[in-house]
């Protein structure tokens, strides 16, 4: 027997601090390797962290909404040899969550990615393997065939202190031991958004008789509860009802949120923005997508104009690349990238994200539809990884979601240009001399002008525009 603890490691990149979201487990709780401990907060998504070690929880070091700094300790194990090779009984095994925690493969199953095949049907981006149980895409694994009733076979040895390869940095806290009770508590399964929303609405998920696959709690359950009146006690709120007669709420501003805001800052007072926009005729591209829908590789998906735009960008980078580049005013450089890493802004629940397609420039049509398909839906579940935040080369905004025709986006750090997407509106336009009502919408283009000049930035823009407005020329 001895005592290991966890230390919150680094997920993204250079990550200083995470706020305790959920523990997903208690003391006096038996783990095994791979199981989700707690859901954490970062400045760029909320990940799962998954146990490094089998044995009993002794303490937990930190409690939920606390923000605690990386390398700090955050749990107490106690290991044991023997608790490797069966889950805790009140507890699954992290392989028996089915999605919501996915298998990690042993080393002999993983190989390494090959170039696609020329004639296979695009399945969208994979990725590789993370660090454990932080989850990947799909199809990058295969899972290991399990046996009817039996739990998956564990280490007989703890696993060292080591989360996917990253060393926990050297850090302390004050230790503080939260008592569970003394009941047994049945598992739950639910996603990471799910368990913020009864978070939010005070609902306890343990109360809650589940309705999704493999018994998983919904957002509907959720919901249910929240109106029917099945709720935590008051004290362990995050957010109390407020009184009438209280006229202001403060919520503090950390996460994802204050990354927002720090970013922002940042480059609106760096980069000196010009901000320029045009209005297009998209008709065309409206009828191309209605055409794709119908296509046999791409039924299942749910396209929008950002298809065409987004690919029409990538060609107007090829003929400025300028507009895709960096400026490093410590090395008194201008750095040109030689591929795009298409960043989406993604409005989410814990603020804006801005999520990137990795080499967006050397997709097909198809394969970039699979990639922003992935990419929102990610987003929308709250599991975008820290590493699709990082390494974006130039974006798209996309404000005609919310029905607004157009605005003035701040450019994303790191990068030279946004281009801000409005709604399409019926208008009437003049088409082959006559007056005729078209499908229109405007698109709006910032960049910095310490480096791109006016010149750029407008010929980026129009040649934008005529893509939309002749779609087939991007295709």
């Amino acid at each position: 027997m001895s005592k290991e603890q966890f230390k919150l490691p680094d997920v993204g990149e250079g990550l200083t601090e995470g706020e305790i979201l959920a523990w997903q487990v208690k003391v006096g709780d038996t783990v095994v390797v791979n199981q989700t401990l707690v859901e954490v907060e970062t400045a760029k998504a909320a990940v799962e962290l998954p146990s490094p070690y089998a044995g009993v929880v002794v303490e937990l070091l930190a409690a939920e909404g606390d923000t605690v700094d990386v390398g700090a300790p955050i749990i107490t194990i106690e290991t044991d040899p023997s608790a490797a090779t069966e889950a805790a009984p009140d507890e699954p095994a992290a392989a028996l969550t089915e999605d919501l925690v996915p298998e990690i493969p042993e080393p002999s199953e993983m190989s390494e990615p090959g170039p696609p095949r020329a004639d296979a049907v695009p399945s969208g981006p994979k990725r590789t393997p993370v660090l454990v149980g932080y989850g990947v895409r799909e199809g990058s694994v295969q899972r290991r065939p399990r046996k009817a009733g039996s739990a998956p076979t564990r280490p007989e040895s703890p696993a060292p202190s080591r989360v996917g390869g990253l060393e926990a940095a050297a850090g302390s806290v004050e230790t503080r031991v939260i008592e569970a009770p003394e009941e047994s508590v049945r598992p739950v399964l639910a996603k990471p958004p799910v368990r913020k929303l009864a978070k939010d609405l005070g609902v306890d998920l343990r109360a809650l008789t589940p309705s999704g696959p493999d018994d998983t709690v919904t957002r509907d359950d959720v919901h249910a509860a929240a109106t029917a009146g099945v709720s935590d006690a008051p004290s362990t709120r995050p957010h109390a009802a407020p009184d009438r007669a209280q006229r202001e709420t403060r919520e503090p501003v950390k996460g994802v949120r204050k990354h927002m805001a720090d970013a922002m800052v940042r480059s609106a007072f760096t980069a000196p923005h010009v901000t320029e926009w045009v209005e297009v005729d998209v008709t065309r591209t409206v009828e191309l997508l209605d055409r794709l829908r119908t296509r046999r590789d791409l039924r299942d998906l749910r396209l929008s104009p950002l298809l065409i735009i987004a690919r029409a960008l990538v060609h107007a980078v090829r003929q400025q690349p300028l507009i895709n580049s960096t400026f490093d005013a410590d090395a008194g450089e201008v750095v040109v990238k030689n591929y795009v890493n298409l960043g989406i802004a993604a409005a989410t629940p814990r603020g804006l994200t801005v999520p990137n397609i990795k080499d967006a420039d050397a997709m097909s049509l198809p394969e970039l539809a699979y990639a922003l398909d992935e990419l929102v839906r990610t987003a929308k579940d709250g599991k975008t990884q820290p590493a699709d935040l990082g390494g974006g080369t130039i974006t798209i905004t996309n404000v005609g979601v919310f029905g607004v025709d157009g605005g003035t986006p701040i450019i994303n750090p790191g990068e030279s240009a946004i281009l801000c997407v409005g709604a399409i509106k019926a208008k009437p336009w003049v088409h082959d001399g006559q007056v005729v009502p078209r499908q229109v919408m405007e698109l709006t283009l910032s960049f910095d002008h310490r480096h791109i000049d006016g010149e750029t930035g407008s010929k980026v823009l129009a040649e934008v525009a005529a893509l939309v407005e002749e779609p087939g020329l991007a295709i």
